[in-house]
């Protein structure tokens, strides 16, 4: 099948790889010209595991990217893949997606075969058919049903792990005007629908639409009431993991996103749960349980270091800070719990030194005044304290005989031989 992407972020370069993989013909479109460069030179413009080499196979081949509209009248189907940034009262800016809507419109308008155009940027419901479609239908003359065709097929992508997510997911959420929509979406996803593992669901846009938040808001809620049980048993001086792993053997509940610690971050979650408490709110409801999640994990950073306070004298201390991305095997930043660290840590009088394997220059703009090390182990050099906002597998069994003193407590429960240090303490453990 000829596909077309619009956008070339984390989303949209993935999907574009990914489909291209699947043996689809496929062009990104991108208004970036150094993205466009990057992707036809074969090199991914974004750090994920697996999509390098994709690109790398399948550009000048069945993968291209341009920043010319037209090029999406020669393909069947245009995947949306564009940001929707949030306001600061935490409800979506849909300027970009306006925009990219009005692009497609406009180069559709001289297209003599039908179109189908999937929305699969995270919105809320009804943008798809009350923001998208009119749009479309303005600027290219058609209408939805008659030329026009739209769908919504949310992602459920995780950062360091996407392209599996898309290759091997658990389900695949198809939002369909028509059976005609719904059967042009089975056949583009056919290899990844053959799998036992994989579920099919058909529905309307609009529970399409909320499918994803519903997903995001109840992992987001999972965590900080694991992370509320958490703070619970460490009053108690109980072991939180020994606690939920018995917990997660309750087939109602499973032991997936059990790990109690720093919180959640990244893009999706933060941006996801505070778009639902907004839009809630716009129908007129408050999502009361919604806030309590977000302000448990909110606490958690500052839990973190108050923690350390209790074994260090934080004025004027040399503090390490290990882990700055939101999750390991990504560089995203984005709502990282580690900024937030760094933020008390500072405010507190301490000098912050950080080490993160590819996230460091993300941060350097945002915090100029952090000292960041070449490695774990230069880092801890000298250290006062230390603390784990990331659970990178290089730091499991590190050495910390060079610090000034051996005390850390730990965000995240990376693997420590707790001997070689005068202090260790696990913020949920």
């Amino acid at each position: 099948m000829h596909v077309s992407i619009v956008g070339s972020g984390y989303v949209g370069t993935t999907v574009a790889a990914c489909l291209a993989d699947l043996g689809h013909e496929v062009v990104n479109i991108e208004i970036d010209q150094e993205i466009v460069d990057t992707i036809n030179t074969g090199e991914a413009p974004i750090h994920e595991s697996g999509l390098a080499e994709r690109i790398a196979e399948h550009a000048g081949t069945n993968l291209r990217a341009t920043t010319d509209y037209a090029a999406v009248r020669d393909t069947d189907v245009t995947f949306l893949c564009l940001p929707t940034p949030q306001a600061d009262d935490g409800s979506l800016d849909l300027a970009i997606m306006r925009a990219g809507s009005e692009s497609l419109g406009c180069a559709l308008a001289t297209k003599d075969d039908d179109h189908l155009v999937v929305v699969k940027s995270t919105v809320l419901p009804g943008t798809t058919e009350d923001v998208v479609g009119p749009i479309l239908e303005s600027e290219s003359g058609k209408r939805v049903g008659d030329g026009l065709e739209l769908a919504m097929n949310p992602e459920f992508l995780r950062m360091g792990t996407a392209v599996t997510d898309f290759l091997e997911p658990d389900k695949v959420v198809v939002g369909a005007t028509s059976e005609d929509v719904a059967a042009t979406l089975r056949e583009l996803y056919a290899p990844i629908l053959s799998r036992e593992e994989t579920a099919l669901v058909e529905t309307d846009i609009r529970e399409a639409e909320l499918i994803k938040y519903a997903n995001n808001a109840f992992l987001a809620s999972k965590v900080s009431l694991v992370n509320e049980l958490g703070n619970i048993a460490t009053e108690y001086g109980a072991d939180a993991y020994e606690v939920l792993e018995a917990v997660g053997l309750d087939d109602r509940i499973s032991e997936q996103f059990m790990r109690s610690g720093l919180g959640w971050g990244g893009s999706c979650f933060p941006k996801d749960v505070d778009a639902l408490r907004a839009g809630a709110r716009e129908q007129g409801y408050e999502p009361a349980l919604l806030d309590a999640v977000v302000a448990v994990n909110d606490a958690q950073p500052r839990r973190l270091v108050d923690s350390l306070a209790t074994h260090v004298d934080l004025e004027d201390a040399r503090i390490t800070v290990l882990g700055l991305s939101f999750k390991p095997g990504t560089d995203d930043i984005r709502k990282s719990r580690a900024l937030a660290v760094i933020e008390y840590l500072q405010s507190r009088g301490a000098t912050v030194v950080a080490y993160d394997p590819v996230a460091m220059e993300n941060v350097r703009p945002i915090y100029p005044d952090v000292e960041y090390a070449e490695s774990a182990a230069a880092a801890l050099a000298d250290a006062d304290g230390a603390v784990v906002a990331t659970d990178w597998p290089e730091f499991d069994d590190l050495a910390f005989d060079g610090m000034a003193q051996r005390v850390v407590v730990d965000g995240r429960r990376i693997d420590v031989d707790e001997a070689e240090l005068d202090v260790y303490e696990g913020l949920t453990w």
